[in-house]
């Protein structure tokens, strides 16, 4: 599974082209430490192909062979990568004192400081996803957007937007993004500002526009997802199940599956809002697309999921969240088309990531221009949703079905990895 070191991250890298890299993490361990360690590998463009994992509830110990998923993009920054999966990890105790008891606000981290960035431009095909890109390898995560196209062809963009490092404060930081957002800006930008967002600023974008019982109904009804999934080419390839025969304190949960980009933080992200807590896993990801876990797992008490109701109600949770992790949909409004993307929010808060990158690259592929884009969050049924809502524009209203379909896959696809 590794080899052992005083280090908490180590990355080793592999001696011939095209094998796997081998992410090892080893320390403390913390509640949702194996979701929040597979969604910076997510972050960080890289397929998970094998994962073990093991924790004794005191001290755990990961290992995950990794690849980037897109060849010839630029060069993966892996001590970046190490640098932020150590922020993750809890720090070793001194003279064996255990975390535990330390003060709640002091093992929280700090609320990351909001800033607006607002430009001004004539408007061009992918303009808005060769923004995104920037700010997502300046690790400038994007929290709320609003983007506007005047008659004339101009785009006015606000994003609300938090820096990783914690330097856009400065102004070395914020000359570094005017100048990388000047390359994909080109000419015809005339403004382009970096402020620190007011809390009137912030409010601004916190109401997003209701969703309409139609929407709703479409996008997150269980009755018309679970028709939809019986319908799917993936649901046969897809089971999951419980077994409490094989251990005395563990319940083994089984899942063979198809394939696709975050799976693994799709799984933990789901345990983790669940409360299930686990004590060893293995997973591993097939040439032909097929992967398989095992997990051994236990509720938050530490005792074994016996209860039928329980454990039919988990099988069902994973099994909408392993097929249906996004929920896409294109809509009419008024005289516009809209597209519809929503995953879900973690309990901790947390976001998706890439999601508006995936779904901007999609369009700009699909040569699909963008008039009107905002991200939102919406309670449904007591979950939190991130809902990004893009319209298309007045051209695109009377499309065929045929083609209104290919919109949608040409994004479920982008955004789980199939394209």
């Amino acid at each position: 599974m590794g080899v052992p070191s005083d280090e908490v991250v180590q990355i080793q890298h592999p001696d011939a082209a095209g094998d796997p890299t081998v992410v090892t993490v080893s320390c403390p361990d913390k509640t949702g430490l194996g979701c929040d360690l597979c969604r910076v590998v997510l972050l960080f463009g890289l397929n998970i192909l094998k994962g073990d994992m093991s924790t004794d509830g005191r001290w755990c110990y990961i290992v995950l062979w990794v690849v980037p998923r897109r060849r010839g993009r630029r060069p993966m920054a892996w001590d970046l990568l190490k640098e932020r999966l150590v922020e993750l990890c809890p720090a070793t105790a001194l003279f064996g004192l255990d975390s535990s008891y330390l003060e709640p606000d002091a093992l929280a981290p700090a609320t990351p400081r909001v800033f607006l960035l607002k430009f001004c431009c004539f408007d061009r095909m992918g303009l808005l996803h060769d923004v995104t890109r920037v700010l997502c390898e300046m690790e400038l995560t994007i929290r709320r957007v609003k983007v506007s196209t005047t008659p004339d062809g101009k785009v006015m963009d606000l994003f609300f937007i938090t820096d990783a490092r914690e330097l856009l404060h400065t102004k070395n930081r914020r000359e570094e993004a005017y100048e990388r957002l000047q390359s994909v800006l080109g000419d015809s930008v005339t403004s382009c500002e970096i402020d620190s967002a007011t809390e009137d600023m912030s409010s601004c974008l916190q109401a997003s526009a209701l969703l309409s019982p139609i929407v709703l109904e479409q996008m997150f009804s269980i009755d018309v997802i679970e028709a939809q999934l019986s319908r799917s080419r993936s649901n046969s390839s897809l089971s999951v199940t419980m077994d409490n025969s094989l251990s005395p304190v563990h319940t083994l949960i089984q899942i063979q599956c198809v394939d696709h980009k975050g799976l693994l933080y799709d799984i933990m992200r789901t345990l983790k809002d669940c409360s299930i807590q686990i004590s060893y896993g293995r997973f591993y990801a097939g040439q032909k697309g097929r992967c398989e876990l095992d997990l051994f797992a236990v509720q938050s008490d530490g005792k074994k999921i016996l209860d039928q109701q329980k454990q039919r109600t988990l099988c069902s949770r994973l099994r909408v969240e392993l097929l249906r992790p996004l929920r896409v949909a294109l809509v009419d409004r008024g005289p516009d088309m809209e597209l519809l993307v929503a995953n879900p929010v973690e309990v901790s808060g947390k976001g998706r990531p890439l999601v508006f990158y995936d779904i901007t690259l999609a369009l700009k592929n699909l040569q699909k221009r963008i008039f009107l884009a905002e991200i939102g969050r919406h309670v449904v049924d007591d979950r939190e949703w991130e809902v990004y809502r893009v319209h298309l524009g007045e051209h695109d209203h009377e499309l065929s079905g045929s083609a209104r379909s290919k919109i949608v896959d040409g994004v479920m696809n982008m955004l789980m990895g199939w394209d």
